[in-house]
């Protein structure tokens, strides 16, 4: 009996199987049969048809006329006084808008075709930058907005870090006496790994994990030069590919980032104020090359100390570590920063010291 209802079940899901498959997009459509209604009084001639997966023009589907005969002129797409082929325009990228550039006259609607030719954009392109196919699908969501680029994440990086929760405890004396982090943690998250470049005696208070990251920047679709550079501030200046935030070479106001250097974990990142944030040249995916760190908040792409068009350290960088060149995602060239490749504290590499050289956009 078992092996009997073992066998009906396996029958049944092979019968859904094959049934499911096949339903399949490219199965030719079921073709009609359409009588032509060269009166256009919405009745067809039984002794002129067509078969057709779509209605025809001057088509209908019924063959009730008995007299079908057109009072004027019937046009070269058999429509009673119709006027002929329409103009149809390409609609590439599927808005429902037409190219006016990109036309044919046809009695019936091309396909990617449309009436309207309105679409002034009509590239069958996102308009995304190729550089943000790198940012982290499972932090960032990333979309235009007319001129703009809208990227938002949720601040989590996607590597990992000393920083996500786990059951060591860890205390630090504040000013507002000692804080203690993971006193209550039961498991370690699955991200973490045990400190090596710094040590939980230094690390700095709060897990990844405890914060709510998440933050928006919109950037120009094609970020322009300044007439004038501007300084960075406190907080994010840039988002990085992983998912957290970038920040300048300072770890409060005026105060250089050299006292807490001890608390950054092996890809120069820790916690607090607000988020887990980088510092420094990122190891957990980029070290003495030319990878794709982020986008500083100007809209202008942050690269790794060597550019992709030499393979070597870039030579033509002003002071803010900018220049024009190709890159892994534009062949003609733009204006982007790099990593500057001057050691900072004998062994490190800061991320972004220099001034915005476009127009700085909030990130909040």
């Amino acid at each position: 009996m078992k092996q009997l209802v073992l066998s009906f079940f396996l029958l049944s899901a092979i019968t859904i199987f094959f049934i499911a498959c096949d339903k399949d997009d490219d199965t030719p459509c079921t073709e009609s049969t359409w009588y032509q209604d060269a009166d256009s009084d919405g009745l067809g001639n039984p002794d002129v048809s067509q078969s057709a997966c779509d209605q025809p023009t001057g088509y209908v589907s019924n063959s009730d006329d008995s007299d079908d005969v057109c009072s004027g002129t019937v046009d070269v797409c058999g429509v009673c006084n119709g006027s002929g082929p329409a103009n149809w325009y390409q609609d590439l990228d599927g808005d429902g808008l037409g190219n006016p550039d990109v036309s044919q006259s046809a009695c019936n609607q091309p396909e990617g075709y449309v009436a309207d030719n309105t679409d002034t954009n009509d590239s069958g392109e996102t308009g995304l930058h190729a550089a943000f196919s790198e940012f982290d699908s499972e932090s960032y969501t990333i979309f235009l907005d007319g001129d703009q680029v809208v990227i938002e994440t949720d601040g989590l990086p996607n590597h990992t870090s000393p920083y996500w929760s786990n059951t060591t405890e860890r205390c630090i004396q504040g000013p507002m006496g000692e804080m203690c982090t993971n006193g209550n943690t039961t498991e370690n998250h699955p991200l973490f790994v045990e400190p090596t470049a710094t040590s939980y005696g230094q690390m700095a208070p709060g897990n990844i994990d405890n914060f709510n990251g998440s933050y928006t920047l919109r950037v120009p679709v094609s970020p322009q030069l300044a007439s004038n550079s501007s300084s960075t501030g406190l907080g994010a200046i840039g988002m990085a590919v992983s998912g957290s935030v970038i920040y300048n070479d300072e770890e409060g106001p005026n105060v250089p980032l050299d006292n807490a250097v001890g608390s950054l974990d092996y890809t120069a990142a820790h916690t607090g104020p607000q988020s887990y944030h980088y510092h420094l040249e990122p190891k957990a995916w980029s070290d003495d090359d030319d990878k794709l760190i982020g986008i500083i908040s100007d809209g202008f792409f942050l690269y790794g100390r060597k550019c992709h068009s030499t393979g070597t350290y870039p030579t033509d960088l002003d002071e803010s570590g900018g220049h024009t060149s190709s890159t892994q995602h534009n062949d003609g060239g733009e204006y982007h920063y790099h990593i500057q490749n001057e050691l900072y504290l004998n062994q490190y590499y800061i991320l972004f010291p220099g001034d915005y050289k476009g127009t700085p956009n909030n990130i909040q």
